[in-house]
């Protein structure tokens, strides 16, 4: 697995993997052993000193020191413009020709302007857009390569593209009409949406959350161009607070003196498995030498398919298990990660992992299918459960990131509690995700009387169960693993928890 420390031994010291300098630092950096799995990213084998000529005064204990890893191209980019500039871009933008925006549309925008996609400066131009579908990577100008294994572009329809004519610049409003941004230096190309899908998401079947909402909808043709945007992007849904910028994300690491920061993505509430899971991930990290170690908790705040738990809902949720202990608010930060989801399993969590490189995390814990879903049209998951973490391993770009796979929780009946699996007694486990539950709802009381859920989550999940009765009762529930029924919803369940 990738293991990247800044280290600085205060003996000679002989690791179990090869080092080499990294093109970022300058530091040595671990790259990838010879096998990629089975393998504790958070356990060091430490060896014997070779024999040596001269004497050699040795310290008591290695000493591991570590910092923020860099962005990915060195700088994070800021596209939003300075305020005093603000009146005359926007008298600019009203003066070019427009391109109306998707509410999607927008949180690329948004994702881009402040640095998450790092350092892509705009939508995508033709030779990116070819590089991240071909390659999953960007090759940089000084010859370094950067991963981007999802395309981030902007499509038009014909109409538009006319409009546009010759003009280099364009100005982008949001779905009300007000102006967003400028788009310079524009090319327009064609919008393959066919090999866009096949692969990005290995398969063109019908009934993909994103190629659904957004492709199959979309123009023939891809604008791409350096973004100038007008203003930050706010939703006003009462939850911007939580929309930290790579920039303030890493300016609260800073704040806190940390010396590790790891990251964990979730779309669901958090449950006992997860609070088991980051808790333990911390006290490995103090283990290893470090003083500090900051979690961000960092929900996918985007675009996500219909049968996902809410965004409010989850915040919620995600601040009462905080407000409880269950996470220590002194070393934890909860932020909304602001991209659209695509459910593209290896290829996105790829997207998950460098954009958490950007806000200055350097450890990301990945689990089971990470980004991943039901195949839309067979009964089967859409991709191989271990081969997200797997991928991590080996992608271009991602070698200063450590990756943690998960340690497999499960619900211990015999202690009546989330605990990590013992294959040696495989019987007395009982696994089920958030996702499950979110699925299907007769077990939702029962999880709560075995401890699944984190305390508190009660009277959330109940908000959620309300929205999805009213639902079912239309008769249009479909989950991606499968059609609901509404004998599957426990009435008396509901009103115990109202």
């Amino acid at each position: 697995m990738s293991l990247t420390i800044k280290s600085h031994f205060a003996y000679p010291t002989y690791l179990s993997f090869t080092t080499k300098p990294s093109r970022f630092t300058g530091y040595n950096t671990k790259i990838r052993p010879n096998s990629i799995y089975h393998f504790n990213p958070l356990k060091l084998t430490y060896y014997q000193p070779k024999k040596m000529q001269a004497p050699v005064q040795y310290s008591p204990a290695p000493v591991i020191k570590s910092s923020l890893i860099e962005p990915d191209g060195g700088a994070l980019v800021d596209l939003v413009v300075p305020e005093g500039e603000r009146g005359a871009k926007t008298i600019e933008a009203e003066s070019l020709p427009k391109v109306r925006l998707t509410k999607i549309d927008v949180e690329w925008v948004h994702v881009i302007s402040e640095g998450w996609a790092n350092p892509l400066k705009g939508f995508m131009r033709e030779d990116e857009y070819l590089q991240s579908l071909h390659f999953n990577s960007l090759r940089l100008k000084d010859g370094s390569i950067v991963n981007m294994s999802l395309p981030i572009v902007l499509a038009i329809d014909d109409e538009t593209k006319e409009r546009i004519g010759s003009s280099s610049h364009v100005g982008l409003a949001g779905p009300d009409g007000d102006l967003i941004a400028i788009l310079r230096s524009i090319e327009i190309y064609k919008h393959n949406k066919e090999e866009r899908i096949a692969r990005t998401w290995g398969t063109t079947a019908p009934g993909l959350p994103y190629v659904e909402e957004v492709i199959i909808p979309a123009g023939n043709c891809l604008i791409g161009g350096d973004l100038e945007v007008l203003k930050p992007v706010k939703y006003n849904d009462g939850l911007d607070h939580y929309r930290l910028s790579p920039k303030q994300l890493r300016k609260e690491f800073d704040r806190r003196n940390a010396d590790a920061v790891f990251a964990f993505q979730l779309r669901n509430p958090v449950h006992n498995g997860h609070a088991l899971l980051m808790n333990d991930t911390r006290r490995r990290l103090l283990e290893m030498g470090f003083k500090n170690p900051i979690l961000l908790l960092h929900p996918l705040g985007g675009f996500t398919k219909a049968d996902d738990v809410p965004l409010d809902v989850r915040m919620e949720q995600h601040s009462k298990v905080l407000e409880d202990g269950v996470l220590d608010p002194e070393t934890t930060i909860v932020a909304i990660f602001p991209s659209p989801m695509h459910y593209a399993g290896p290829t996105e969590v790829q997207w998950h992992a460098k954009a958490r490189i950007n806000a200055g995390a350097n450890f990301y814990i990945v689990g089971r299918d990470p980004a991943g879903m039901g195949h839309p049209t067979e009964k089967r998951d859409l991709y191989d459960p271990d081969h997200g973490k797997k991928v991590l391993s080996m992608a271009p770009g991602l070698e200063k990131l450590n990756i943690l796979p998960f340690r497999v929780a499960a619900y211990d009946m015999v202690a009546k509690k989330m605990a990590f699996f013992d294959p040696s007694r495989a019987k007395d486990f009982l696994f089920i995700s958030g996702t499950k539950v979110t699925l299907d709802f007769s077990r939702i009381w029962w999880c709560f009387e075995a401890s699944f859920f984190c305390n508190n989550l009660k009277y959330c999940a109940a908000l959620h169960v309300k929205l999805k009765m009213l639902v079912i009762e239309s008769s249009i529930v479909k989950g991606t693993r499968g059609t609901l029924a509404p004998r599957t919803l426990k009435v008396p369940a509901i009103k115990a928890l109202a």
